[in-house]
């Protein structure tokens, strides 16, 4: 049998048996073989075998494990205002770019609204909105995704009154006498607020193609799509997307969905369901033993604990693996208090995900994993919000806040993640803060959870695919396994922490395809 790739250079293949190689060769979309030399596998060569000599660094394709590539998709087409911290930078450039698009678009809809970095934002009040936009509609997203600002022309149009009750899991603000007051939180209110903006469409394939050609770009292979709505399951249907997904449906009253637990292929499958036990701590609704400083206000979970023992209970029993959204350590208690009630206090073997996990605490960490759960952490919380951490709890929050090393040192398995659009997918920057926790002011936060950097590249690519139920078809450079690689500009182990987020994704390969960078010779 002859190969029809192979690449000679340094191999990283992320697999126990062999951790390096010299060779690896493809023949169609697998990993035919991997050798310890350059010429290890020349007997594999034929007449139309293509060999390549790499100058950098073969690794496998990253995995973006806790991500939004809908979400993505939607906020970077051109329906939509970008508005986030890592575009527009100050007040001024937000407000300029939402003062234009009210002029010159019948609906406005911004997203990426974050005033403890865009310094000088003002209050976005009803009254506020009401007076940039008084005759079209305007609604602007918070940049973490659990708020949105309104105003009384969006209200109507999403089929809001003044006294429309708050859904379970979400809550609307309100004035003085009870009424709407021109904000949502949370996903279950927020959907009220957009749901309607999706009726009627049906094309987005060039969203989602430029979506995929993205994060091929940054050397990712596979994404989750961690809010996942049904109704955009057609769109999917016939694009030629270049990124596996994993689907997580957002749990509903309904407590039940419409398809079965692994529908799909190895392209597209949908596997969890999503809750949220609290908020962003850029909103004010962590839910956490701490209060903030500013206030002294603690924020209670989303859910009473009943509420989510019943949506837990009721999607383990169809066979889903679940998949938690909580930042704060109380929020984290009540998922495992839920959790180990559903289980019987059993080890489980379905992978249940706790997200972001910011500030759960060491017991915590070592009472998930006794109980089979693990957990997806975000470095960049450090890298952009290090010293805002500092302003809002203190510095000893800020110092364990995205405690990764505490999590490894139970054994867990863990993934790191952007949750883009919160911040871009970049698998590698996302490596180097893990490695260095540096803020991008220069400041270190919690010196005493860095990790290896060859554990960070574990955790975006085979223990993020494992999380994702994807570890026996991706995640390693393994015969049999599809040929997902990235070719990188150097080693990631090879150079200092702080160089791996200067280093370049010079091409991807999906299924032994190349989707990204120019053709290599």
């Amino acid at each position: 049998m002859t190969a029809d790739l192979i690449l000679r250079g340094r191999i990283v293949t992320m697999d126990d048996a062999p951790p390096f190689a010299g060779a690896l060769a493809v023949r169609g979309e697998r990993v035919l073989a991997v050798g310890d030399d350059r010429d290890a596998l020349d007997g594999l060569r034929g007449p139309a075998t293509r060999v390549i000599d790499v100058d950098g660094c073969v690794l496998p394709g990253f995995v973006e494990a806790h991500g939004h590539f809908l979400g993505d998709a939607t906020v970077q087409s051109p329906a939509l205002v970008d508005i986030r911290p890592v575009v527009l930078p100050t007040a001024d450039e937000v407000l300029a770019a939402i003062s234009e698009a009210v002029a010159t678009r019948p609906v406005t809809v911004c997203n990426g609204w974050e005033p403890l970095l865009q310094k000088g934002l003002p209050e976005p009040t009803l009254s506020w909105l009401d007076g940039l936009a008084p005759a079209s509609p305007l609604i602007i997203m918070h940049n973490s995704g659990h708020a949105v600002f309104f105003n009384s022309v969006a209200m109507r149009q999403a089929g809001l009154t003044l006294t429309t009750p708050d859904p379970p899991g979400g809550r609307f603000s309100r004035n003085s006498a009870g009424e709407l007051a021109g904000a949502a939180y949370e996903p279950a209110a927020i959907s009220m607020v957009t749901g309607h903006l999706r009726e009627g469409v049906t094309d987005i394939a060039p969203s989602l193609l430029a979506q995929s050609a993205r994060m091929n770009a940054r050397g990712v292979t596979m994404m989750s799509e961690m809010a996942f709505d049904p109704s955009a399951r057609p769109l999917l249907e016939n694009v030629p997307l270049t990124t596996r997904l994993r689907l997580y449906e957002v749990s509903t009253p309904a407590l039940e969905s419409d398809v079965e637990p692994g529908t799909g292929d190895d392209m597209i499958r949908q596997i969890g369901i999503k809750t949220w036990a609290d908020g962003s701590p850029w909103t004010g609704n962590l839910a956490a033993s701490f209060p903030y400083l500013a206030t002294g206000e603690r924020h209670a979970p989303n859910y009473s604990d009943a509420e989510l023992l019943e949506i837990s209970r009721a999607y383990y029993a169809r066979g889903w693996q679940l998949a938690c959204h909580a930042n704060g350590d109380d929020a984290v208690q009540q998922v495992l208090d839920a959790w180990e009630r559903m289980l019987g206090g059993r080890p489980d073997d379905r992978r249940l995900r706790i997200e972001h996990a910011s500030s759960m605490r060491p017991e915590q960490f070592e009472r998930a994993h006794a109980l089979g759960i693990t957990c997806s952490l975000f470095p960049d919380h450090i890298y952009y919000w290090g010293e805002v951490l500092n302003e809002l709890f203190g510095p000893d929050v800020a110092g364990r806040w995205a405690p990764i090393g505490t999590a490894l040192s139970t054994g867990m398995r863990v993934s790191l993640h952007n949750d883009s659009p919160v911040t871009p997918a970049n698998p590698l920057h996302n490596i180097a803060v893990a490695a260095t926790r540096m803020s991008r002011q220069g400041h270190a936060f919690g010196i005493g959870e860095r990790i290896g950097v060859r554990q960070a590249l574990r955790a975006q690519t085979i223990d993020a695919a494992w999380q994702l139920h994807a570890d026996d078809v991706t995640g390693s450079l393994t015969p049999g396994k599809y040929a997902d690689l990235a070719i990188v500009s150097a080693d990631p182990t090879r150079v200092q922490p702080e160089e791996i987020e200067h280093l370049t994704v010079d091409a991807t390969f999906l299924a032994g395809r190349q989707v990204h960078g120019d053709p290599l010779d």
